[in-house]
């Protein structure tokens, strides 16, 4: 295994690779294969959750691998984020995926009728016990980051969101960087509703690319980082296909102005 991914710095100091796996929905068997497989081409950095019911399949597919290596990213769903509860399912995943230590983890979702400093102190318990290195969000709104930034004893490093040339959320990424959070783009490809895209397809045509290497490029070079989930090895190929070629400011700025804005999750969803 021999990463072909760039690497950012977190505010923490720690690096995370620009690129990864994203597992949600893969399960048993196919999980497994799927990650040994995207390992095997490159990819280092492989991200899960608790809700995705896949961690120990994830565990298998890794253990072979020098650990040292590998970026694991692992989330805690919004009901266990009283103190203990959120220590009790960090051992549980690092149980699952047989690993000592987690890169990065997050708050898969944010639940408010739990005290954020209440949550992040055992952020905190954690990464001060070496279980996890840096710790993050996802789907959190600028209103909601602001209430944690201003009580949170630990860096947070990164918040996960969906974004895709579909959801191109301007203001949330100017937030971010202006906090020194990275954010990180899941359903980058918008679940395959921006393959088709004119304006990418146009884009694409210019590149000998697909849609999918120019939307995913676009990310990156707006300082994203990118965890698509593939299912097939083509697609873990072409997804990772993306570290030998820029797009133009102007390529940029018709991906920035696609009319078309369509989110997949509400962010009120009940979970």
């Amino acid at each position: 295994m021999s990463s072909v991914v760039g690497v950012l710095t977190f505010k923490d100091n720690n690096k995370v690779p620009v690129f990864g796996l994203g597992t949600w929905r893969l399960k048993g068997k196919e999980c497994t294969s799927i990650v040994k497989k995207a390992l095997e081409l490159g990819y280092t950095h492989i991200d899960t959750a608790e809700m995705y019911e896949n961690e120990s399949e994830v565990g298998e597919a890794i253990c072979e691998y020098d650990r040292s290596k590998l970026f694991i990213t692992s989330k805690v769903w919004p009901r266990n984020l009283h103190y203990n509860d959120v220590i009790t399912a960090c051992e549980r995943s690092l149980k699952k995926l047989n690993t000592d230590y987690l890169d990065l983890y997050l708050i898969h979702w944010p639940n408010e009728s739990v005290p954020a400093e209440e949550t992040f102190s055992a952020m905190s318990e954690l990464q001060k016990r070496g279980l996890i290195k840096s710790v993050g969000v996802s789907n959190y709104t600028i209103n909601q980051l602001e209430g944690v930034l201003s009580v949170s004893p630990v860096d947070i490093v990164t918040n996960q969101v969906e974004f895709h040339p579909y959801l191109y959320q301007k203001e949330l990424l100017e937030y971010c960087n202006a906090n020194k959070i990275i954010l990180t783009a899941w359903a980058p490809l918008a679940r395959g509703e921006i393959l088709n895209d004119p304006a990418l397809k146009r884009i694409a045509k210019l590149y000998q690319k697909t849609t999918a290497q120019v939307s995913l490029r676009w990310l990156l070079q707006k300082g994203l980082i990118a965890i698509p989930k593939a299912s097939k090895e083509k697609n873990l190929k072409e997804n990772i296909a993306i570290f030998d070629w820029f797009l133009t400011e102007d390529d940029i700025s018709s991906i920035d102005n696609i009319s078309i804005e369509k989110r997949l999750i509400d962010l009120s969803f009940n979970w």
